[in-house]
């Protein structure tokens, strides 16, 4: 006779609703792919009929492995017009409360955002902990760096939480300008305006290499700075130096321009 441990069944059992909820993980992952490219599908040729999507410098884009899309952030519906453009699917990280609510929450989903963890720590270490899970498994990740939409179609001082995803990951960044979607659903307007042209360019990828022991404040800052200068060259938008407040723009006398440690990709790359 075979004597099992007096846990043996229920270790099994435990383990059968592991294997289970792995399982169900999976299916629900395969599923919001689908329906990506799905909405994807149908939503392409209905944007590119009512406007005139400018793209430059697609090829820059690794066509495998974990990349980080780094945008200026105009308008709602750069979420939309970046993975229009764009040939491997894009995920973003979104407030947990958009998904609360069924009929909107499919939506979300199908465009490729999920929702900021909840346990544990603020909200921005709970998204770079979801940022994080994306890009070790190839993904590539959009973010804002600068945490929220410009109030003015200006471009404000990034946050450093994309400087330590680069850092703690390795994963290159590529800088996105999104070009002429403040024109096409300013802030407060519902209803986007039609027939108007959008620009989405991109940079060269900026590799940083990993280090997760150098990730000192001032280096994130500089990291940051070099991203957000990529940003302010591609886009050609003013640039100011403090962070951005929803619905609170600034003075002319906060205008600048970032200062960011030349060459300093390649030097941390190498």
């Amino acid at each position: 006779m075979i004597h099992l441990p007096d846990n043996a069944y229920g270790g099994t059992f435990h383990a059968a609703v592991t294997l289970r909820q792995d399982e169900s993980r999976v299916a629900t992952a395969i599923l919001w792919c689908v329906a990506y490219w799905i909405v994807k599908f149908i939503l392409t040729p209905v944007l590119r009929f009512f406007y005139r999507v400018r793209v430059e410098g697609r090829g820059n884009i690794p066509a495998e492995g974990p990349v980080i899309l780094a945008g200026n952030h105009i308008s709602f519906c750069d979420s939309i017009f970046l993975p229009l453009v764009m040939r491997r699917r894009v995920t973003f990280v979104a407030k947990a409360e958009y998904f609360e609510d069924p009929k909107t929450a499919w939506f979300f989903r199908a465009v490729g955002q999920i929702p900021i963890k909840r346990a544990g720590g603020n909200a921005a270490m709970r998204a770079l902990e979801t940022a994080k899970e994306v890009l070790e498994e190839g993904g590539l990740f959009g973010i804002y760096p600068e945490g929220t939409r410009s109030p003015d179609g200006r471009l404000y001082k990034g946050h450093t939480g994309v400087a330590r995803l680069a850092v703690e990951t390795g994963a290159p960044v590529v800088a996105v300008a999104m070009i002429g979607t403040a024109q096409v659903q300013p802030i407060g307007q519902i209803m986007p305006k039609l027939f108007r042209t959008v620009t989405v360019r991109f940079s060269e990828p900026m590799y940083f290499g990993r280090d997760l022991t150098d990730a000192a404040p001032m280096k994130l800052r500089q990291v940051t700075d070099e991203i957000m200068f990529t940003l302010r060259e591609l886009s050609g938008q003013e640039y100011v130096n403090r962070y951005a407040k929803r619905g609170e723009a600034v003075g002319e006398a906060e205008v600048s321009n970032p200062q960011p440690v030349t060459g300093l990709a390649s030097a941390m790359a190498s």
